[in-house]
């Protein structure tokens, strides 16, 4: 028996400036649900991520406004430079440029459109 994946649902305002942001500027393949469209899946080789509609009047809390510096989702990469590289070619605006933490990643983050923090991170060892 074994875990097979993780994949971390986001509460979005605009389902398709959110699938345009995940698909253009991160390199994500999207396919969206429902009719109306309320719910997408986001997959970028092994990373997948949940984007479901939330209700007009709901308020979004990212987490760094609840936590100063924490993400909403984290994603593993092999190669941080080349996904950092890649994702700026893209004209997605860094929201911290590409480090080596001290919690033992390289990484850097960029926000989506309803503020939440999405890093990337590549273990230094």
């Amino acid at each position: 028996m074994q875990l097979t994946g993780v994949s971390p649902v986001l509460l979005v305002s605009d389902l398709d400036a959110s699938v345009a942001f995940y698909r253009d500027l991160l390199g994500f393949t999207c396919e969206v649900h429902g009719e109306p469209p309320n719910f997408a899946v986001v997959k970028r080789d092994n990373a997948i991520l949940l984007l479901a509609l939330a209700p007009a009047d709901a308020k979004l809390v990212p987490h760094w406004h609840v936590v100063e510096k924490m993400w909403n989702v984290y994603v593993r990469v092999d190669n941080a430079d080349a996904v950092y590289a890649d994702v700026q070619a893209r004209g997605c605006p860094i929201d911290y440029s590409l480090y080596d933490a001290p919690h033992g990643f390289r990484e850097f983050g960029v926000t989506d459109p309803d503020g939440y923090d999405i890093g990337f991170g590549q273990p230094l060892q």
